[in-house]
């Protein structure tokens, strides 16, 4: 019999992507479309490949989603075209544990970058897309950058607004923090 986070998937593979900018955040530093927050953040990882590959496998792996407190299902490394739930339980909360719905919009594994993006789907609080790029410049410096925009539309989230962007910033800063602990 399937469970209820097994039919949340099935029904989350069925839809798409709540937002017409699918990929956008490809393209790394680019412009980002109008009409929604964006956010851009980064955070040095050490020098040469050995440190790319590291975190890029750490970030393909979902280690900054992990890292954070999110639970991914399916497991798996992030595949374009993979429907994903993360789940967050909130500690100490009687509130229903939050299903996330995403899709992975594109990754990228390549000499200088490695990451991927990520969309929402209908159910999810916000809409929009995030990238996890972990990159090395010309220098040999390695960098982990988080790059999103979005706009809220579950209506909890437009109601505790400042709430809601306050969780998406710590969010981010958690994803940052994971990945360098991670490779340092």
């Amino acid at each position: 019999m399937p469970t209820d986070l097994h039919r949340r998937l099935l029904a989350a593979r069925a839809t798409t992507p709540s937002y017409p900018e699918v990929g956008a955040t490809r393209d790394g530093g680019g412009r980002l479309p109008d009409g929604y927050a964006h956010l851009r953040r980064r955070v040095h990882l050490g020098h040469g490949p050995e440190v790319l590959e590291r975190a890029g496998r750490y970030v393909l792996g979902w280690g900054s989603q992990l890292g954070t407190g999110f639970a991914v299902h399916p497991a798996g490394p992030a595949r374009e075209g993979g429907t994903v739930l993360l789940r967050l339980n909130l500690p100490g909360s009687r509130w229903p544990r939050l299903v996330i719905p995403c899709r992975v919009v594109w990754t990228v594994e390549e000499p200088d970058r490695i990451g991927f993006g990520y969309g929402t789907l209908p159910g999810h609080p916000e809409c929009g897309e995030e990238a996890f790029l972990v990159s090395m410049d010309a220098g040999g410096e390695v960098w982990f950058e988080v790059t999103a925009f979005s706009r809220l539309s579950a209506w909890y989230a437009r109601l505790g607004r400042p709430v809601a962007l306050l969780c998406q910033h710590l969010a981010i800063e958690r994803y940052l923090a994971a990945v360098a602990a991670h490779v340092r």
